[in-house]
């Protein structure tokens, strides 16, 4: 006859959460969101109105990049993100990118906000 112990133990409760001064990804890690990256490069216009609209403003507001030498609405967006998440930048370097990487700072934004959207996760396996 072969016995086995069993071990049991419960987890204690905690809570996770992601917070940094930092962007959680780089300007060039498109291919993180591999979704997002396929949509940014196949239809630009689509994802940038998408990408603005989930950051609570208007759909539209992307189609403003269009007139002029440094698209406002990408680098007000963007500046605005870093406000609301707390990370740490300049309006020199949202200008930069905003002109010179556009596609991937949209990208970018993209993948900040999905990631700081995550919920904290309570656990706890104690029964009541």
């Amino acid at each position: 006859m072969t016995t086995t112990k069993m071990i049991i133990q419960q987890p204690q409760a905690f809570a996770m959460a992601t917070t940094s001064n930092q962007w959680s990804s780089g300007i060039c890690d498109c291919t993180k969101d591999m979704k997002s990256c396929c949509l940014a490069f196949w239809c630009f216009p689509c994802f940038a109105c998408i990408t603005a609209k989930e950051a609570g403003e208007c759909l539209c507001l992307p189609l403003l990049d269009w007139f002029g030498a440094i698209p406002p609405a990408t680098m007000s967006l963007r500046a605005s993100l870093r406000h609301r998440y707390g990370i740490e930048g300049t309006l020199c370097n949202d200008c930069l990118y905003s002109v010179f990487c556009l596609p991937c700072t949209w990208c970018q934004m993209s993948r900040e906000m999905k990631t700081r959207v995550q919920p904290i996760t309570l656990i706890n396996t104690r029964p009541h």
